[in-house]
């Protein structure tokens, strides 16, 4: 893997920058919390979170972010959760029954009560499902197609029906998505005003969402699961990874996530505050344009972009050392993961200049590479090195950096040209979740990818209840995708938290926040 003159010159420059960016962001970031940290001293029984975006929604079946599933998860409660260790165990469920493959019985949890005091019925949680199961505007949709029906026997028990045997029925019913919602309130107010105080059943309960300010619950005296650990909770939005920090050292906040390598030392160099690091399922990638009409439809080219970039040298430079080249969508960590496309990566400059002669494009090939800027830890850095990786093989990178909302916005409008860089999680912990990206349904107008030999290893291995073969399944997929490269695949990340010695936090890495798991020392 040989390395140019010039590639290893960006690369020193980059990390240049960032240290030069961390001086002045220490200086800066003092200032201005200096006053902000004083005004915002907690009160021992209020716990303030600081995440790097915002939430987009109150609709929690139409999310699939991260930072909006640490505010939905202390809302709305789910038939099933996972525990610290990632263990699946009963929320509303007070015992279940796998009656036969496509037949599972749930006998609910009695006296559980919605926020608005209305008792949590069957009824609340068919109506729950069915929603996310059959409109095909939510973003949770794609996950819950083979759930076929849901049958209320009486206010306590139901039964899921699904459309074939289903391995990973229980992790759905556990992840996001899955939330339950009051069937009677919601149908009452309509979904519009339902955004504007949502109810759930979670230990917290909404009071407010300033739109890229902060989102403030309470706690739910009436929490079928015991007493709340806090009385309020504030989830501040504070896109700036300096801010966030200075907000860390002063008292403004006592959990601060997405900490940059760049912030680390001045997070170690106080006594007050400590980096707390975890391992997470996301995993950092550029989803390419296969779309007929685009330089990137064309193999070769995507070979060319996937082998000019140095992803070692990324993971190297500007994360120090704290993600793993990867070149599959599954993380490890995952049932169903790829060993042999972890810590891999396919670098080679010449052969990459090669290939875009042999398509035709020796030195005219431009493209446009969107990516976020403060979404995820030094994401703006990243695309600015990636960019200047390709500009190594020839190719003339476009490059636009959005704030946190406008890059959304882009994504979920699939607007963007070739490349959009992103970081994906995988939210069931199971290779099924990440691999749906690669189905003719999910892919369309996103990448367009269509392969058939992948559309019908995915659905018999989402129906195939032994595990080993199903294993096989997936990781063969994977073979595929990384050949043909509907995602080029850059980094799995760590998590990395800054947190106050006052409270005692643990980082999960599902990355969900349980507010009921935080308590003070």
């Amino acid at each position: 893997m040989k390395k140019s003159f010039k590639l290893v010159f960006v690369v020193a420059l980059m990390a240049m920058l960032i240290i030069t960016g961390c001086s002045s962001n220490s200086s800066t970031g003092s200032k201005e919390t200096s006053s902000s940290g004083a005004e915002g001293k907690k009160d021992k029984d209020t716990l303030l979170l600081a995440q790097s975006a915002d939430i987009t929604t109150l609709d929690p079946q139409n999310s699939l972010s991260t930072n909006g599933d640490r505010v939905f998860r202390n809302m709305f409660s789910r038939l099933f959760a996972r525990d610290v260790n990632m263990e699946i165990k009963p929320e509303l469920v007070e015992s279940y029954e796998n009656v036969d493959d496509v037949t599972w019985k749930f006998k609910l949890k009695s006296g559980v009560k919605f926020h608005n005091g209305d008792p949590l019925t069957a009824e609340d949680v068919k109506f729950s499902l069915e929603r996310v199961m059959t409109d095909k505007s939510l973003k949770e949709f794609p996950y819950f197609t083979q759930l076929k029906e849901i049958k209320v026997l009486d206010d306590q028990n139901l039964e899921i029906i699904t459309d074939g045997p289903m391995p990973t029925l229980l992790p759905l019913l556990a992840k996001s998505g899955a939330d339950v919602m009051p069937k009677k309130y919601f149908e009452e107010v309509g979904l519009e005003e339902f955004m504007k105080k949502p109810v759930g059943s979670g230990p917290y309960q909404f009071v407010e969402w300033k739109r890229d300010d902060q989102v403030v619950l309470k706690g739910f005296g009436e929490y079928f699961g015991g007493k709340p650990k806090w009385k309020e909770v504030i989830v501040r939005a504070i896109p700036e990874s300096s801010t966030r920090v200075g907000e860390l050292l002063t008292g403004g906040v006592d959990l601060a996530t997405d900490i940059p390598p760049n912030e680390w030392d001045r997070i170690k160099n106080e006594k007050d505050v400590t980096l707390s690091t975890g391992d997470t399922t996301r995993v950092m990638l550029l989803v390419v344009r296969t779309t007929k009409g685009y330089a990137t439809a064309d193999p070769k080219v995507r070979e060319a972009i996937d082998l000019a970039i140095n992803e070692k040298a990324i993971v190297d430079s500007v994360l120090k050392g704290t993600g793993v080249p990867v070149r599959s969508r599954v993380p490890k960590g995952v049932i169903g993961s790829n060993p042999d496309l972890y810590n891999s990566y396919v670098y080679d400059l010449e052969k990459a200049k090669k290939l875009l002669a042999e398509a035709g494009y020796k030195d005219n090939l431009e493209i446009e590479l969107t990516a976020p800027k403060g979404r995820y830890p030094l994401d703006g850095e990243v695309a600015q090195l990636v960019a200047s990786m390709l500009g190594e093989a020839g190719i003339k990178v476009n490059l636009k950096l959005l704030e946190s909302s406008a890059f959304l916005d882009v994504y979920n409008s699939n607007s963007n040209k070739e490349l959009i860089m992103i970081g994906l999680a995988d939210g069931l912990l199971d290779a099924s979740y990440s691999l749906v990206h690669y189905t003719k349904g999910r892919a369309a107008g996103q990448t367009d990818y269509y392969n058939e030999e992948v559309e019908k290893l995915y659905h018999d291995a989402g129906r195939n209840l032994n595990g080993e073969e199903r294993i096989k399944q997936y990781q063969k997929i994977q073979e595929i995708v990384a050949k043909e490269r509907p995602h080029i695949f850059l980094f799995q990340q760590n998590a990395n938290y800054g947190v106050s010695k006052g409270i005692d936090f643990k980082p999960r890495l599902d990355e969900v926040i349980s507010f009921q798991d935080i308590s003070v020392k």
